[in-house]
């Protein structure tokens, strides 16, 4: 028990330059990796001359409903990572064994009542997401989505486990765990796309293989834990354990939840205003603008990803320091963490100003008509203009959820997603057109940063209390 206890005391004693590169880092890559799955298989998809902008527009339709999985997931992976850190840090190893337990048992029944959900109003969902732009693009997507749901349950499992297994000290091992089953989903994708040419069933089932792997590797950490020892009580249900991390999990489910919201929103205005655009109005061009959203919407998701991992790489730290009562160390990192975000968005933010061509041509533009690039570069360079605000935004919202300030970091999160959003992807397109989606990005961003700012200098405000 004695070493189980000091297990995490390091927390309390390295650096915090130490200690982010420790936890961040391995975070940033599950979270990178686990962003690859959808965008490698719409790389492979497009450059399929067999599938092409209908089967990336296809993958654009069948992307919101992933996140809701893993909005779900990261709901109790997340909530339980933040109050295992807090408990270990408060030397509670039994409560923080029974939270686990009950995020297990959550997380498994959650993932079966949404993949039966998936699979009996399949049709109705994909419509709903703007799957009927056009005949094919409605195929592929009831082909990409049926396969992709008979997965669900392995990859909200993996998913959820990912953050636990951090907050047991191996940060290492949920990265090693993310990395292999995408380095399947990587190898399958070309050999089921090209050799087999299964299309679209090719990719989901590439896919679903690696987050097989992952939820495996998952399980069998389960059985191997360092700072928490599982047991039969710590699978009873208790529902005053579950409230306490669901809370602690809402902002993260908010975030993913509100994201499907503005993506809904996004492909519907796609779907409606491109239909009126001289161009895209045209039956054999009217995917094309929901293709090339999706995939600077999967470029935008790359960089968030590296942005939410150094947030959630830190929650175990900023936990176990205000456990431990340290809140100069929680400071500190929380300057380190800004730091760290703004210049990940200001990179991100280079890239996609100055090399928007050689992106699109990542993704089959060499298939496809001169629209499709031009389309492609201009949504670049106006949708992720404002990728620094971005990335400090969403920092902002997991470092105030790791301090327990769970309404704070959700009311922040559901202004940025849900009222800016998806009112500014519904309001923009009546005033500009097909361009107004473009527009409801930077407009999101440059004001949740206005409000972000405030609840910056009250955070620090805060820590520097005795």
């Amino acid at each position: 028990m004695k070493q189980a206890q000091k297990s995490n005391a390091f927390l309390v004693t390295d650096s915090i330059g130490r200690l982010m590169s420790q936890y961040a880092v391995p975070c940033v890559i599950s979270l990178l990796v686990a962003a690859l799955y959808s965008i490698v298989d719409q790389i492979f998809i497009a450059n399929a001359s067999y599938l092409g902008s209908y089967g990336n527009a296809a993958n654009t339709v069948v992307f919101p409903l992933t996140v809701v999985a893993l909005a779900i997931a990261v709901l109790i992976g997340d909530g339980c990572c933040a109050l295992v850190s807090i408990c270990l840090g408060a030397q509670e190893q039994k409560r923080a064994g029974k939270s686990i337990g009950n995020a297990i048992i959550l997380c498994v029944a959650a993932s079966i009542i949404l993949t039966a959900f998936y699979l009996i109003f399949q049709d109705g969902i994909l419509s709903m997401f703007g799957g009927r732009v056009n005949e094919e693009t409605f195929r592929y997507s009831q082909e990409y989505f049926f396969y992709i749901t008979l997965g669900i349950p392995c990859y909200m499992f993996g998913q959820a486990m990912n953050p636990i297994i951090r907050s047991d000290g191996s940060p290492k091992f949920a990265m090693v765990s993310t990395l292999a089953g995408a380095g399947i989903n990587i190898i399958l994708d070309p050999v089921f796309i090209f050799g087999f040419q299964w299309g679209m069933m090719g990719a989901a089932i590439a896919t679903v293989l690696g987050q097989l792997l992952t939820a495996v590797l998952a399980i069998w950490y389960l059985w191997h834990m360092k700072a928490v020892s599982l047991h039969r009580d710590c699978f009873r249900l208790q529902g005053n354990v579950i409230f306490h991390f669901l809370s602690l999990g809402v902002c993260s489910l908010l975030s993913q939840i509100s994201l499907v919201a503005a993506m809904a929103a996004i492909n519907n205005m796609i779907r409606q205003y491109g239909a009126l655009d001289a161009i895209f109005g045209q039956s054999q061009y009217a995917q094309i603008p929901m293709a090339v959203v999706g995939i600077v919407m999967k470029f935008f998701q790359i960089v968030i990803s590296i942005a939410v991992g150094l947030a959630a790489g830190c929650i175990p730290i900023v936990g176990y320091n205000i456990g431990a009562g340290r809140k100069d160390r929680a400071k500190s990192l929380f300057t380190h963490l800004l730091i760290a975000e703004a210049v990940v968005g200001g990179v991100a933010l280079f890239v996609v100003e100055c090399f928007p061509t050689q992106l699109i041509s990542i993704f089959g533009a060499a298939n496809e008509s001169s629209y499709y690039t031009e389309f492609a570069i201009k949504s670049f360079r106006i949708y992720l203009c404002m990728m620094i605000l971005a990335c400090v935004n969403k920092g902002t919202f997991i470092y105030l959820q790791s301090l327990g300030k769970a309404l704070a970091s959700t009311a922040l999160s559901m202004i940025r997603e849900v009222v800016f959003g998806v009112g500014f992807a519904l309001l923009l397109p009546t005033f500009f057109g097909l361009d107004g989606v473009l527009y409801s990005m930077p407009v999101s961003d440059f004001l949740t940063f206005l409000i972000a700012a405030f609840l910056i200098r009250s955070t620090y405000r805060t820590l520097s209390e005795p």
